[in-house]
């Protein structure tokens, strides 16, 4: 097994002795350094929706850093083993941590757009906070994490945000924070650009 590292903006293509054309399929798998084994609602997606079987090659994530080459060296309906070929780092694609908290919105749509979108673009952690005037105060994080498995999946990133419980507004502000805060608002005023004032 090989340890090597991926570029930033890798797209993941890895040589494939049956088509070296073909881009692979990322499968989240966290549990892999111990367990060679895709989770059940992977192996299903990866042997009964894509149909692949022994011998095919796919790439993993574990979502703390690496991607993983490997080869299905066993498939049942619920099941899939691997060997894992080559260990790939992803170096981090930005520096500092990046932490957003937000109020979800009514409309769930909107908020599992923005919990995506983000993540194609890059975060590290997501927070959810009950504000005063916030009319929805309760949100079920199991749908929203499997948005951001997801999306980096989606856009080749190899680590997971972390994804907390709704927590009220003031507790949040005053908590512990290295940084710098930045609170997006739409009251009357000035509103420079983050691009601008962040350092």
């Amino acid at each position: 097994m090989r340890i090597t590292n991926a570029p930033p903006t890798s797209g993941m293509k890895f040589p494939n002795e049956k088509n070296s054309n073909k881009l692979m399929h990322v499968f989240y798998t966290p549990d892999i350094q111990t367990r060679a084994e895709l989770p059940e609602e992977e192996a299903q997606h990866c042997v009964r929706v894509l149909r692949l079987n022994i011998g095919d090659q796919i790439t993993l994530t574990d979502g703390k850093g690496y991607f993983y080459r490997a080869e299905i060296s066993a498939a049942t309906n619920k099941r899939c083993m691997v060997n894992i070929l080559e260990t790939i780092y992803q170096e981090p694609l930005w520096n500092g941590h990046l932490h957003i908290a937000m109020a979800p919105t009514k409309n769930m749509d909107r908020t599992e757009w923005f919990a995506e979108k983000a993540t194609e673009i890059g975060f590290d952690e997501l927070t959810f906070l009950n504000c005063r005037f916030s009319e929805r105060k309760v949100i079920k994080t199991e749908r929203i994490s499997k948005i951001l498995v997801s999306a980096i999946k989606q856009s080749l990133k190899a680590r997971l945000p972390q994804l907390n419980e709704m927590t009220d507004f003031n507790k949040f502000i005053t908590q512990p924070f290295k940084g710098q805060k930045f609170i997006a608002h739409c009251y009357e005023g000035e509103k420079p650009l983050l691009k601008d004032v962040f350092r």
